[in-house]
């Protein structure tokens, strides 16, 4: 038994038996008849009786869900970037997080666009808890964060994400995805938690923990929705904190969170790959001999890419404008999509409850003002 099987995608070995285990599953049949609608049932039973593999599987039959949910709940993806990635080359892919399925699944699709290699990609196991969504999550080369642990269990599945992630980066030439912090981002503030990068040095045999960051290739991404199809179902989180209340999540509001984020509407969407850390590496590694200082630097250098290259959208300019009751931006935004804006606003929040309007108008307008703080960089 490898040490890694906890937490591992299948091999492409366990493929085939995993499909035909789930084959007759509502869930997949659901997933077959949504992304192929004019297809017989025995028709992609068929194709996928005869896939043997995680590549065969996503680029045949998630590669298809995913252009579904973009024409039925978006209007359009569009990228930037991406020629800065090398063919049959392995990257870490840092990202902010703004969507529990569709972050990974749009850059993955986009690296399968562009011919270069895809993740294998993080989740919280806290989200596959379904046994067909554990199923599912390990044919598209999820591997498991374990969520809920004590401080001794957390250290030793720090030790083994890491290991794991090493392993696939430098000798499996597999690139991997892992969002910037635990959890979505539900206010609009993307930073990156220190905590990640520890954990990610965990697997380094170098003295210099920058020099094993160089070796795996550090990419930061952003991605930008136009519409947070979840923005509403953020509120309650948002409003407890306001209120210095522990939150606790609902039965199934994970499950919930995770299908309104991919079916609902979200208008435009883009991914922005930053430049791989290199240099930056080099110059924290100078200017710091410890190894704390090195990772907080580190931090601000991957959120300097994911702020400044944030593509901010009129909704982000509106809300900003709403929220200091001015008409700084109005320049980039027309009346109508303001109108649609106030609209929204309106059935999704309670207006005469200034903690929700406000929390609701910084989860858009945060972004902007995270970008002005780079110079011509909205």
């Amino acid at each position: 038994m490898s040490k890694f099987d906890t937490i591992r995608p299948f091999y492409d070995a366990e493929v085939n038996d995993a499909i035909c285990s789930s084959i007759k599953h509502p869930m997949m049949k659901a997933l077959m008849n949504f992304s192929f609608p004019d297809v017989d049932d025995e028709v992609w039973k068929k194709q996928l009786k005869k896939t043997y593999s995680i590549r065969d599987f996503q680029c045949k039959f998630i590669y298809q869900s995913v252009q579904k949910v973009l024409n039925k709940s978006s209007d359009g993806l569009s990228t930037s970037g991406f020629e800065k990635l090398k063919i049959n080359k392995s990257y870490l892919f840092i990202s902010n997080h703004r969507d529990i399925l569709l972050d990974t699944s749009l850059l993955n699709a986009s690296l399968y666009e562009h011919d270069l290699i895809m993740t294998a990609s993080a989740i919280g196991d806290n989200l596959v808890k379904k046994s067909f969504l554990k199923i599912l999550a390990k044919l598209n080369r999820n591997f498991l964060v374990q969520r809920g642990l004590s401080p001794r269990e957390m250290l030793q599945s720090s030790k083994l994400l890491s290991e794991y992630i090493g392993q696939l980066l430098l000798y499996e030439n597999r690139s991997v995805w892992i969002a910037q912090r635990e959890g979505r981002t539900k206010d609009g503030n993307d930073s990156t938690n220190p905590g990640v990068l520890k954990m990610l040095g965990m697997g380094s045999d170098e003295p210099n923990l920058m020099d094993y960051f160089k070796k795996i290739q550090i990419v930061p991404v952003t991605i930008s929705y136009e519409y947070d199809p979840t923005d509403a179902l953020k509120m309650p989180q948002l409003m407890a904190e306001a209120n210095n209340e522990i939150y606790t999540k609902e039965k199934n509001e994970d499950f919930i969170n995770l299908m309104s984020g991919v079916m609902g509407q979200k208008k435009r969407i883009h991914i922005h790959i930053g430049d791989i850390l290199d240099q930056e590496l080099d110059g924290i590694k100078a200017e710091f001999d410890n190894s704390n200082k090195q990772i907080q630097a580190l931090a601000q250098v991957i959120d300097d890419s994911i702020l400044s290259n944030y593509k901010l959208w009129p909704t982000n300019f509106i809300a900003h404008d709403l929220l200091n009751n001015t008409n700084a931006f109005s320049h980039l935004y027309t009346g109508n999509e303001r109108l649609l804006f106030e609209r929204r606003l309106e059935m999704r929040i309670d207006q005469k409850n200034p903690v929700a309007l406000q929390s609701f108008l910084a989860m858009y307008a945060n972004p902007v003002t995270n970008k002005l703080k780079y110079s011509n960089a909205v």
